[in-house]
């Protein structure tokens, strides 16, 4: 191995560990503001102590009780969605590529506002629901994409159509429902992250666990896949598994966010597109996706709770016009060009 190639990798091992750390330090200090701030303020050392078992009775209840499942589960979810994202662009070669705009998250939202509007369930039932309607896209989608050649581009505009066959199925559940339940069905498909109890929270973190290996070993299989079928046959590596393991990992990762919070708009597209520049050489950089993914979602619930003094607005709001100016922008650069 000659010098400069152990020269490139050490400065890449490097600005990945600056990138890694400083978006450690971001999500450091969202979860200070998001854990102090609000109509009980608590001092950042007043804090620590009811973190580490001191403080107040008042205190405890609100940081652990209030504050904190709030925070853990927007931390989940983001981090679930950016790495999500980073799957499915990685494997497209397409930087538009996200569970939301493939339809994805509107397969397990059309599946859930059924299940909410017609059959009347909640909870876990609710989640295998939304786990079904994301499953039955991804199977569409797989179909759609299965010539090798134009595999990918055919499936980004089968996700556009079903994206919005699925919002014409919402939208007709939505008309056909009593008020009090279309109400509350537009707000679970706004995406809210207000009153998450602990078990949520728990369910959420169980099933992105559980995804936790294959999201590893789709990171690992996508580069060899990238140089080519042949190639990557070669190696022991079957695209056609690839492509199915990565579509599957991605359902999963949306399907159980948007169960229990809603479809959270533009997380996934915006966490690997930040990644990516950061860490440079044309890294998938899932990890720092999901790190970012979360960062930016927790962010985003902060300005959904006090940009606007008195009022308190659903998260997906923010994420959704935060989503629309950065679409624009990508479409402006020359990435957005070159799709």
């Amino acid at each position: 191995m000659t010098a400069s190639v152990l020269e490139i990798r050490a400065r890449v091992r490097r600005r990945r560990t600056v990138v890694i750390a400083a978006v450690l330090l971001a999500l450091a200090l969202i979860a200070t503001v998001s854990l102090s701030v609000g109509d009980y303020p608590i001092a950042p050392a007043d804090l620590w102590n009811t973190l580490w078992g001191g403080g107040d009775r008042l205190q405890s209840y609100v940081v652990f009780q209030v504050r904190a499942p709030r925070l853990v589960m927007a931390l989940v979810v983001g981090a679930a969605l950016g790495a999500a994202g980073a799957l499915l662009q990685s494997l497209l070669g397409n930087p538009l590529a996200s569970p939301d705009l493939l339809g994805i998250s509107g397969g397990a939202g059309a599946a859930a506002v059924f299940g909410i509007l017609v059959l009347g369930i909640g909870g876990p039932l609710l989640a295998v629901a939304a786990f079904a309607g994301g499953i039955v896209v991804a199977a569409f989608l797989l179909l759609a994409g299965r010539h090798r050649a134009d595999g990918g581009y055919r499936l980004i505009l089968a996700g556009v159509g079903v994206a919005f066959l699925t919002v014409a199925i919402t939208n007709y559940l939505m008309v056909r429902a009593q008020v009090e339940l279309a109400q509350a069905a537009l707000i679970w498909l706004t995406g809210s992250l207000s009153s998450t109890p602990w078990w949520n929270v728990a369910t959420v973190l169980a099933v992105v666990l559980l995804a936790v290996p294959a999201v590893v070993v789709c990171a690992r299989w996508l580069p060899i896949t990238q140089m080519g079928a042949q190639t990557a046959a070669s190696l022991g590596v079957r695209a056609s598994t690839v492509r199915l393991v990565t579509v599957l990992t991605a359902v999963v990762l949306t399907a159980v966010t948007c169960a229990f919070v809603g479809p959270i708009a533009f997380i996934a597209l915006c966490a690997p597109a930040i990644a990516r520049p950061l860490l440079g050489h044309g890294a998938i950089g899932v990890g720092t996706s999901a790190a970012i993914g979360a960062a930016l979602l927790a962010a985003a619930d902060l300005i959904a709770q006090f940009a606007i003094p008195g009022i308190s607005v659903p998260v997906g709001v923010v994420t959704g016009a935060i989503g629309a100016v950065f679409l624009l922008w990508l479409l402006a650069t020359s990435k957005g060009r070159n799709l």
